[in-house]
């Protein structure tokens, strides 16, 4: 039913995964000998080697399990289909059109599409004691067991959620006060991953008040998320975790609660978004992998990442990190609009954290109204009194059209770890009350950087004494 992009290294054609990254890795290394590096042919890469989901051609409609409209429960009924044709070897689970509630998390299997068809709501229980018991996941960067995403994949593999109907999280939710209840719970999980304390002991059900995501897959291989309308998210709100060939494209996210982010990419590599519209309450695109000892233990990077022809809104644009401690290399975004908010570009760290994020190339955006454009806030308070300054370098900014901001670049580094190689290249701000704060950097280059009617072109050092 989905078929995968033809690519030359596809591991359906060599045979065996090990060598499709023998291969791939070949390329990007050819690739990157070239005189200039041609960057973006890694781009390019990306988009042909990324594999969509084979899911075979069968149709069930949860109607068929005798699934009935709002205000009755319909899980049992979703959860029936999705059990028949996993059993049956895969294929696609419908929702028709309607209003549909589930009283609880839809557990995804692999080789099964998830399908809200348009004109169909699928609206979830607003109630958290129907998210129990508590499942495998992360929770801003450390691994724990809690509440369930409302729609969750664990070790997956050919696995989508598509359709052009609404996926609700609920206006209602009685998870939105937990926001102002979390923050003991989040000291106690970040101190266990701080200091290893074994995954197993980090228990977070009834009684804590950490916020489940709406749509997660922790570990999964050919994922596809396509299509969908999502609202009223109680946390962050599409979720990829342990993913390798990954793709987003066509979602329509409306959802302004805190620590609403369109997307986040976590430890996962060879992930594409495209053609989404992001108005959220956080960032609308972020790449993570993994927080502090706990992040740097399992030590999965997240790379070969593509973002292009996006349109978000937020009070971030894109970011990388805060929790990035497992590394963080080759991504690309390109061509996309960035509407108002805080931040147009975020990369964020402190002193718990350690990674390595390099390779980073942005090109050809159109930002509108931002408080900050180029932010890195590299010196977050360490909340964990650690000592591991992470790096950040060989980043790229390029042909960056910006209406006006407050602040065109502020930069905050550690005296350990500044901020290190990064080039702006034909960057136009129109109009700006502040330019330049920085605090720690090395060889930041200019090339045709305008501000109003001034011209920047240099390279420099700006750190302390």
């Amino acid at each position: 039913m989905l078929w995968k992009r033809p690519h030359p290294f596809a591991p359906s054609r060599v045979g065996a995964p090990a060598i499709f990254a023998l291969l791939v890795f070949a390329a990007v290394a050819a690739i990157a000998q070239e005189s200039p590096p041609a960057d973006w042919k890694i781009a390019d890469l990306i988009a042909e080697t990324v594999e969509l989901p084979r899911i075979p051609d069968r149709v069930v409609s949860i109607a068929d399990f005798g699934a009935q409209q709002h205000p009755a429960d319909a899980r049992p009924a979703i959860l029936a289909a999705i059990e028949s044709v996993s059993g049956a070897g895969g294929g696609r689970v419908v929702l028709p059109a309607g209003k549909w509630y589930s009283e609880g998390p839809i557990h995804l299997k692999s080789r099964v599409e998830f399908h809200v068809s348009e004109g169909a709501t699928l609206l979830f229980s607003g109630k958290p004691e129907s998210y129990l018991p508590v499942v495998k996941t992360r929770w801003e960067g450390t691994e724990l067991f809690t509440y369930s995403p409302l729609i969750y994949g664990r070790d997956v593999e050919d696995v989508a959620v598509t359709g052009r109907g609404t996926i609700d999280g609920n206006a209602d939710s009685a998870f939105k006060a937990w926001h102002g209840m979390q923050d003991d719970d989040i000291s106690k999980l970040r101190r266990m991953g701080f200091t290893g304390t074994p995954v197993e002991q980090r228990q977070f059900g009834e009684g804590s008040h950490l916020r489940p995501p709406a749509v997660q897959i922790f570990g999964g291989e050919r994922v596809l998320l396509e299509d969908y309308r999502i609202v009223n998210s109680p946390f962050w709100i599409n979720h990829l975790v342990y993913v390798t060939h990954g793709t987003v494209r066509g979602l329509e996210v409306e959802s302004h609660f805190a620590n609403n982010d369109g997307i986040d990419i976590e430890s996962s590599s060879w992930v594409i978004v495209e053609n989404c519209h992001f108005r959220t309450g956080d960032d609308s695109v972020v790449v993570k992998s993994g927080r502090d000892l706990d992040g740097r233990t399992i030590g999965i990077p997240s790379s070969y990442i593509l973002v292009r022809d996006n349109d978000m809104g937020g009070e971030d644009g894109i970011g990388l990190g805060s929790e990035m401690s497992g590394g963080i290399s080759h991504v690309y975004f390109t061509d996309n609009r960035l509407q108002s908010g805080s931040s147009a570009f975020r990369l964020k760290s402190n002193l718990d954290r350690g990674g390595l994020v390099e390779k980073i190339r942005i090109r050809n955006f159109e930002v509108g109204s931002f408080d900050t454009l180029f932010w890195f806030q590299l010196n977050y308070p360490s909340k964990q009194g650690g000592n591991f300054p992470s790096t950040y370098r060989d980043i790229v900014f390029e042909n960056i059209q910006v209406e006006d901001v407050k602040v065109v670049m502020d930069i905050h580094a550690p005296d350990s770890a500044p901020l290190r190689d990064v080039l702006f290249k034909d960057i136009s701000v129109a109009s700006a009350e502040t330019n330049f704060i920085i605090e720690n950097a090395e060889g930041l280059r200019l090339e045709n950087f305008a501000i109003g009617d001034q011209i920047i072109d240099g390279t420099f050092d700006w750190r302390k004494k």
